[in-house]
């Protein structure tokens, strides 16, 4: 994403601001929603038994609990990333392959409700202040902020739902699967992490495709009670 950015720059089409506020959005994202991210895992997890996890320190909205410096760095250089996984103990849920499954589908759920929300701020600005939203360039750049804030969080709840491990999507998927199939992909797991790798940069994954639809459907949503 930021490469894309100051490729722009580089051939005229943006300027510096752009990048800035770019930044901004991504530095919001990484030390408010991902630490939201990581508590919904963290806040599910408790309440379905695993009760340890208050003594864990992942219980918080902290943020110096959750991040990781590489994931960081990753959502504001491409646009997706990760934070510390939440340690979990599954020996604690009545059923654990469910219990794992809907504690993991609260992190990309915890992404789309903090898109829904800049979806509503982002409509309300344009209803209230019209003027100032489409013609004042502040408001342009309030505009482009939220824009790219929605966009990343839907991708990173896309990003996380693919069913591959270690990523949520693969927990909600094993809640289907016989435990010894699940058995056996835990134990190459390691190999999944370069396979993940390789298709992000392949493109096989429509990921930027996928989220961009979402967010049209978010701004869709949020813009009808607004008339939009």
């Amino acid at each position: 994403m930021l490469f894309d950015l100051i490729s722009g720059i580089s051939h005229g089409n943006l300027d510096f601001m752009m990048i800035l506020v770019n930044i901004l959005a991504s530095l919001v994202v990484i030390f408010l929603i991902m630490p939201f991210h990581e508590w919904a895992h963290a806040f599910v997890a408790y309440k379905l038994g695993d009760t340890g996890i208050k003594y864990r320190g992942r219980l918080t909205l902290n943020p110096i609990e959750h991040i990781d410096p590489i994931g960081a760095l990753m959502i504001i250089f491409l646009g997706f990333g990760w934070a510390k996984p939440v340690p979990i103990d599954d020996r604690n849920f009545k059923n654990p392959k469910v219990g794992m499954g809907i504690s993991a589908l609260a992190g990309p759920l915890a992404n789309l409700i903090a898109a829904f929300v800049g979806g509503f701020i982002y409509c309300a600005l344009f209803f209230f202040f019209p003027q100032f939203m489409y013609f004042d360039k502040i408001g342009q750049y309030i505009s482009l902020f939220f824009s790219y804030y929605i966009f990343l969080n839907v991708t990173l709840a896309v990003f996380n739902l693919v069913p591959i491990p270690p990523l949520d999507g693969s927990k909600i998927l094993f809640m289907f699967l016989p435990d010894r199939f699940v058995a056996t992909i835990y134990k190459y797991e390691r190999f999944f992490y370069i396979a993940i790798i390789v298709l992000l940069w392949s493109g096989v994954l429509p990921i930027s495709a996928v989220s961009s639809s979402i967010t049209n459907f978010i701004l869709w949503v949020t813009g009808l009670p607004f008339g939009f």
